[in-house]
């Protein structure tokens, strides 16, 4: 099918306002973004920068559905399999990393284009970030132990009594938060609300135009069973068995990306396959109805200028090449508009 033609204006003069432009690509796993960003970049001139926690780690090709070598060819991608699983990633670093490759295409006249369902790591750019100490290993090891060894509501109530104010917001039962908060707790002699509160990082200097992708929840389940299995075809079980030989704390993030701890039980000989893949498709919903809950409380940019697309891009030939022109539209309008005090 024909692609249709949109002009762009001269990136002389594009990238070297006050506030270049960038563009925001979200939505939940399985929506399709990589494909569409893919699109996007070859059409715009633009490098793919992801902005999902669990594509950062090298040891996870297949799992976490990374562009493959030949799509990372056709255009730049960035900060796609650069950690190995032994690393702990984080939203600073990620911040870090990203706003480098963003100055890194803006001088190179290309348009960033940051692509993932990671909210909380986008929202590091276009909101800034709070900076909170880094907590000791010890009191980390601590908090988790203590969670795991009381049960997360117990540590609740502990917390509740020397920090309401977070506590006040976090569910019992969330383990990974409640035992986060007490770690904080515990290594500053403050809140983790108290450290969101005070000044930190700034807002990226850009100007950023978001696309969400909202698809049904029914084709969003169909996708994630194919790509699942698709995942095993494609040496999902070889990824999880290489990274057990390694030894690693299970409480690394990838080490709970989805799809590793069921198909780690497969492996101890504790599920079958089939159970495996029916729990990783029960945790990789509920994973998606969280994401779109955060979407749906967080605008994407400070402007509002978000694009909503209430469907999966996943095939050139299927998706309305109609909404697609839209959408590409919609970016040369937010990208090129006046700067914001310039």
């Amino acid at each position: 099918m024909k692609q249709a033609e949109h002009p762009c204006p001269s990136p002389a003069t594009r990238y070297t306002q006050s506030q270049p432009p960038a563009l925001v690509l979200a939505g939940p796993t399985c929506s399709g973004k990589s494909a569409l960003a893919l699109r996007l970049a070859q059409q715009l001139g633009g490098v793919v920068i992801n902005a999902d926690s669990m594509q950062v780690y090298k040891d996870l090709r297949v799992l976490t559905a990374r562009p493959d070598k030949a799509e990372e060819q056709r255009v730049p991608h960035r900060l796609y399999g650069v950690l190995p699983a032994a690393h702990k990633g984080s939203v600073a670093w990620w911040r870090e990393q990203a706003l480098a490759a963003m100055q890194q295409a803006w001088h190179a006249g290309q348009l960033p284009i940051l692509c993932g369902g990671t909210g909380m790591y986008m929202r590091a750019l276009t909101d800034g970030l709070a900076q909170i100490p880094q907590s000791p290993p010890a009191v980390q090891q601590a908090a988790r132990a203590l969670v795991a060894e009381e049960g997360a509501p117990a540590v609740h109530e502990r917390l509740m009594e020397v920090d309401p104010q977070t506590a006040s917001r976090l569910k019992p039962v969330d383990s990974q938060r409640v035992a986060r908060a007490w770690e904080v707790w515990q290594a500053t002699g403050h809140g983790l609300d108290w450290w969101l509160a005070q000044p930190g990082l700034p807002p990226a200097p850009a100007r950023f135009v978001a696309v969400r992708l909202d698809p049904s929840r029914v084709e969003l389940r169909a996708r994630i069973q194919a790509r699942f299995t698709a995942m095993l075809e494609q040496g999902g079980v070889e990824e999880v068995r290489a990274l057990l030989q390694q030894n690693l704390d299970p409480d690394l993030p990838a080490m709970r990306a989805h799809g590793v701890p069921e198909l780690a039980a497969m492996l101890r000989g504790e599920i079958t396959q089939a159970e495996a893949a029916t729990r990783a498709f029960a945790a990789t919903g509920r994973y998606t109805k969280r994401q779109a809950t955060w979407f749906a409380h967080h605008p994407l940019t400070a402007e509002g200028l978000t694009c909503m697309v209430n469907a999966c891009f996943s095939d050139f030939e299927q998706f309305s090449e109609r909404k697609y022109d839209e959408i590409v539209s919609f970016i040369l309008k937010g990208i090129d508009a006046p700067n914001i005090g310039s």
